[in-house]
């Protein structure tokens, strides 16, 4: 088994409602976002899945978030971005684009500081 790992960033803005913290606040992050393919095997190459293609993939998400205020995206509309609603968010986009045989996504890590992540993974 072979687990690539991919990482990206982006920035925006959001606001927790129902939070009685600070969060309730209209506030920005700098996230930072790691994905994780699992393999199984690998082609006739030697090769798992192109990171070029997995980066192009992520890099389309990171651009449907950088720099928009997530409470007001379709995909936020009633629920709260939370890390744990913004990792399952990715992590649901980049399995609708993960097309190689015997590679699936496993984990995605969201970080919204430099000392606190969330990972969302499916079983």
């Amino acid at each position: 088994m072979y687990k690539l790992n991919v990482t990206s960033d982006f920035s925006s803005a959001h606001k927790l409602d129902g939070y009685e913290g600070l969060c309730k606040n209209l506030h920005g992050h700098n996230w930072k976002v790691r994905i994780g393919i699992m393999c199984e095997k690998v082609d006739n190459i030697g090769m798992t899945i192109d990171f070029g293609e997995v980066k192009k993939n992520l890099k389309e998400i990171m651009m449907m978030l950088d720099h928009t205020y997530l409470n007001e995206l379709d995909h936020f509309k009633g629920i709260n971005p939370t890390s744990e609603n913004i990792a399952k968010f990715i992590y649901k986009e980049m399995k609708k684009r993960i097309e190689v045989p015997f590679c699936k996504m496993t984990d995605v890590e969201v970080w919204e500081s430099d000392i606190t992540s969330m990972v969302y993974f499916e079983d």
